[in-house]
């Protein structure tokens, strides 16, 4: 009984915090609480935990991850495909982590909480029961 409500703030946790992520690439948080304040910064931040890639390639890679982070935050606060989507938050996730880590050290990704996020993201796709979940609507 637990577990669906468990899973359920898990969804919330990591669809709102990257949706929290898009919105500041996009400057719709004040700009004193804001990381990046735009894209334009999101991408040079981008460009330098890739410095192995040209920019071009790091700008589309920005974009891309951004697009997917939009997409699968909105799956898991619907709960649609969350299994399947919570697996594709948690490499996408992933992937961001490996890129600090590489750039910046261990220390940046444990102090942003990646592991955690990357985590989170593969116990929500281990939980099967549903709860508030357009799937569970639709079968």
């Amino acid at each position: 009984m637990a577990t669906k409500y468990i899973k359920l703030f898990l969804r919330l946790a990591v669809s709102t915090a990257m949706l929290s992520a898009v919105a500041d690439r996009f400057g719709l948080w004040a700009a004193k609480i804001s990381v990046w304040g735009n894209m334009d910064n999101f991408l040079r931040h981008t460009q330098s935990i890739l410095p192995y890639f040209p920019t071009s390639l790091a700008n589309t890679g920005g974009w891309i991850a951004t697009l997917l982070e939009m997409v699968f935050s909105v799956c898991l606060l619907l709960g649609f495909k969350t299994e399947l989507v919570a697996k594709l938050s948690g490499v996408l996730i992933a992937c961001f982590g490996l890129a600090m880590f590489t750039s910046m050290g261990l220390k940046a990704t444990l102090d942003f909480s990646v592991w955690n996020a990357v985590g989170a993201c593969f116990a929500i796709s281990c939980m099967k029961e549903k709860h508030w979940e357009i799937d569970n609507v639709i079968e």
